[in-house]
């Protein structure tokens, strides 16, 4: 491989996973645009939505003898639907704290997303990480403790999306190279289509009813694209981790939060107090530190491994 096509590689590679953390960062918008559907009936739709674009994907791209492969292996279903279960509670707590109001929260539990997985590591994979690892879980912890300690409540949000996404991704890399990201997300719609279905069900019989078709033709394909809005971000995702290094994908996952922190801050004027101020920059720290141990684990890296032939 040549060097200018290694640099094309990883150029793309970059374009494709900044395009998804971009799109994720900007998403509470969409659903705030989805109003007025509520969190359950949201979800619902992006369940169902979900799994009827990634059929159509599944066609288009000739993914069927993939997915085939999967299905008839029970292992790889277990862990498709174990899957499915953490991502749908990571969607739904993610809609209901940007509807009501916490999108500042959701940005929190995904600028401490990675020091969740490092932990994931150390305690379910038996890794061993780096003392600067340590101390950026150390901060991060402390920032918790004054979140919860100074601010006067739990930021359960918070804590919600960063250990369903950290369970959730452990998943996805333990089965990763076995379930490609079309059939991953096919299998894990499908599994929760029962709960989609009871969930419309239920909104429904309440007062305010079903919201698709009846708030206008705009607001019906805005809630119609929720399965293109969930889909997109997840395979631009996939494409990118295949063409670039974990580190690039570690320091472009800041774009999400921070995307997120400035939409509920900026454009949203969530109040941020000062002990708020002083727990996010706690937390800001800690991301320094966890990047700079990055940036040196990968110059390391570097330096050790012999140059690769033209």
């Amino acid at each position: 491989m040549t060097v200018e096509t290694t640099r094309a590689t990883r150029t793309a590679g970059v374009a494709y996973a900044g395009s998804a953390y971009l799109l994720w960062g900007v998403l509470p918008l969409y659903f705030l645009l989805l109003q007025p559907t509520g969190p359950w009936e949201v979800v619902a739709w992006r369940v169902l939505l979900s799994f009827v674009f990634c059929l159509l994907l599944l066609t288009v791209t000739r993914g069927w003898a993939a997915f085939l492969a999967i299905v008839r292996s029970p292992r790889l279903l277990g862990w498709t639907a174990l899957a499915g279960l953490l991502i749908y509670v990571n969607w739904q707590v993610f809609v209901l704290g940007t509807l009501s109001g916490n999108v500042v929260e959701t940005a929190l539990g995904y600028f401490i997303n990675p020091i969740t997985t490092v932990l994931l590591g150390v305690f379910v994979l038996k890794e061993r990480i780096r003392r600067l690892q340590w101390v950026a879980v150390g901060i991060a912890a402390i920032a918790v403790v004054v979140i919860v300690v100074a601010y006067g409540h739990v930021p359960w949000i918070a804590l919600t999306l960063t250990a369903s996404f950290g369970l959730y991704g452990l998943i996805k890399k333990k089965i990763g190279p076995a379930v490609d990201a079309v059939s991953g997300l096919t299998l894990e719609s499908f599994w929760l289509i029962p709960i989609a279905v009871v969930q419309l069900v239920i909104v429904a019989t309440t007062p305010a009813g079903l919201t698709m078709g009846t708030a206008g033709g705009p607001h019906a394909v805005l809630l119609a694209f929720a399965g293109v809005a969930t889909a997109v971000p997840l395979l631009l995702f996939a494409a990118g981790t295949r063409r670039v290094d974990l580190a690039v994908i570690g320091m472009l996952q800041f774009l999400t939060p921070i995307l997120q922190f400035l939409i509920g801050v900026v454009v949203l004027h969530e109040p941020m107090p000062p002990e708020r101020w002083i727990g996010f920059v706690l937390v800001w720290i800690a991301i320094a530190v966890f990047v700079v141990d990055l940036l040196l684990a990968a110059r390391r890296g570097r330096r050790d491994t012999p140059a690769a032939g033209l």
